[in-house]
């Protein structure tokens, strides 16, 4: 191999030359990823057309060394989004992942001996929590135009969209987001025939993803994912109306839950326009479509669902990621805690003080012994 690499034109399998660039082998590379999810791939060829490719593909791929990462990387860290916002740790640890990631399959084709992104420290992306939209973050908010990474509502401001948003026609899946807490592209994909309204189940096997301009159904992000979710009776009769309209004006020979004038599938992006479209217009603050996962994590707790069965609800793999991401409490779970704990604190109290004084009492009652004379 180091021969090859001393001449400069040896070929390794995929007729890739092992004096390519950083830019020839990412093409490669990504022409020749064994299968993975159409969303990753997606990201992957994203991450190499916007960053890497015009940030590192010059570089000769043998001699891309630690300390070109490293500025490659930090001049990254200064970059602006097109919202004018500087690119967040996450976003940068994500585009350091698929660098790795190439790097790796190099070293595996026998191009390189070392990966150098292995050795590279990035900043520590830390997850973001949700945060309560209080009275004091509203008024905060009004004033600065500042407002949480992620934000939930309390459920009077839930109750407020979703009365607002009564009359539209994508109601049913605004209000199934807000207490069910599925994702976009699953609601997207859902289907009548996943749906039970004789038991009052919901089974997620599937969503919609838009990918390269097209519309494309796969398999739900992860296996737990594919889940079963209860349904109370208001959800049902929901659907069921959503249903008959539905017949009546012929949109249901496709089998879709949620569609277009047309009858086709809704678009995963377009119900995060209209989402936000119908915050905007509530005059209410603002969150993203993917904040109502947050606030229904946090609604079934405010409603003493156990955290096991919220688990299942979201279709997380492990229950620490729905207690450390989703389960932002609300105000008046804070509360109840508070009261909580100082009632068991002051019923103790009492209960200490009264032994204390029953103790005494029977001690000043009991004769004392005198010496004898």
């Amino acid at each position: 191999m180091q021969a090859a690499r001393d001449l400069g034109a040896a070929d390794v399998p995929g007729g890739v030359s092992a004096a390519c660039t950083v830019a020839q082998w990412l093409r490669h590379w990504l022409a020749t990823l064994q299968p993975v999810r159409e969303r990753t791939r997606q990201g992957y060829a994203d991450h190499v057309r916007v960053h890497l490719i015009p940030g590192l593909g010059q570089v000769r791929l043998t001699e891309l060394r630690l300390v070109d990462l490293r500025r490659f990387f930090a001049g990254l860290a200064k970059r602006r989004n097109r919202y004018g916002k500087a690119l967040s740790p996450s976003t940068v640890q994500r585009v350091h992942a698929t660098l790795r990631a190439a790097l790796n399959e190099a070293v595996r084709e026998g191009l390189i001996d070392t990966n150098p992104a292995r050795r590279l420290r990035l900043p520590r992306a830390r997850r973001p929590h949700a945060q309560v939209w209080t009275r004091s973050r509203v008024v905060a908010w009004q004033a600065t135009g500042q407002r949480p990474v992620v934000a939930v509502w309390t459920t009077e401001q839930l109750t407020a969209f979703l009365n607002y948003v009564r009359e539209d026609v994508l109601y049913p899946l605004w209000w199934l987001a807000a207490l069910r807490g599925l994702r976009r592209g699953e609601l997207a994909g859902l289907r009548w025939v996943d749906i039970s309204l004789e038991t009052r189940e919901l089974t997620v096997i599937q969503q919609l993803i838009h990918v390269n301009g097209r519309l494309r159904v796969v398999p739900p992000k992860s296996e737990a994912s594919q889940r079963t979710i209860a349904l109370d009776t208001e959800t049902i009769r929901l659907l069921r109306r959503h249903q008959q309209r539905q017949h009546l004006s012929r949109l249901d020979s496709a089998g879709w839950v949620f569609t277009r004038t047309d009858g086709q599938p809704i678009r995963p992006d377009y119900l995060t326009y209209r989402f936000r479209y119908l915050v905007t217009a509530s005059g209410l603050p603002p969150v993203r479509l993917h904040d109502l996962r947050h606030g229904a994590a946090s609604t079934a707790l405010a409603a003493h669902v156990d955290l096991r069965t919220v688990q299942g609800q979201l279709g997380h793999a492990s229950i620490v990621l729905t207690s450390d991401t989703y389960t932002s409490v609300l105000p008046e779970l804070h509360h109840e805690a508070a009261e909580a704990t100082a009632r068991l604190v002051l019923t103790t109290a009492r209960k200490t003080g009264h032994r204390l004084r029953k103790r005494t009492l029977q001690l000043q009652r009991r004769p004392m012994n005198r010496p004898p004379c």
